[in-house]
């Protein structure tokens, strides 16, 4: 049976990082990452583990398996995933409706990812809606970054309520991102949302 909850666990944990191996880029073949999209930051075991004990991600379970994730990254942890650090200083410039995007509440998704064989079956929805009823009362944003070329994330994003606010080039991963917003407290999802 197929659960939604938060991590309770180390054996959680490292779910994850099974899962998160199986979907990395460099592991998924290029024809797999256009159709089924890929994950690109390989997360340190430890700094995984501290970022669920600051704030528990969300997971979707097959009975003891992790087959899905969504990350959650507190801002206090900005600095333990290089990776990221784009993502970051792209927050600390950014406006959203008139105001810059640190003023507001808000915590960053380190990263999403739903298994071979769970695709299709509302998991990443179902996910994310488990992250705003945990995270709802303390938080107004939900931020992350997706590839250009991951177009599947792009669409699922956006169905979810995510809205395109910027667009940088980090040359250390030679990939163009695109930073998206969830405002919990706005309407309904963007109709125009174009990747592009």
């Amino acid at each position: 049976m197929l659960i939604v909850t938060t991590v309770q666990s180390e054996a959680d944990v490292q779910g994850i990082l099974t899962l998160q191996q199986a979907n990395l880029r460099q592991n998924v073949p290029v024809a797999v990452q256009a159709d089924q999209g890929f994950v690109t930051v390989e997360h340190d075991p430890a700094v995984l583990l501290r970022m669920n004990q600051a704030a528990p991600s969300v997971i979707a379970k097959d009975g003891d398996t992790v087959v899905g994730y969504c990350l959650t990254m507190l801002p206090s942890f900005a600095t333990d995933v290089p990776e990221l650090k784009p993502l970051f200083d792209s927050i600390g410039e950014l406006t959203y409706r008139g105001q810059p995007v640190h003023h507001y509440p808000y915590y960053v998704m380190g990263q999403v990812c739903v298994g071979a064989g769970y695709r299709g079956q509302q998991l990443f929805d179902r996910m994310y809606q488990q992250q705003r009823a945990v995270y709802g009362d303390r938080y107004r944003l939900l931020i992350t970054d997706i590839s250009s070329r991951n177009t599947r994330s792009l669409r699922a994003h956006a169905r979810v309520g995510f809205e395109p606010i910027h667009r940088f080039y980090d040359p250390v991963l030679g990939e163009d991102w695109i930073v998206v917003v969830w405002d919990w407290r706005a309407g309904s999802p963007s109709e125009t949302y174009r990747p592009d």
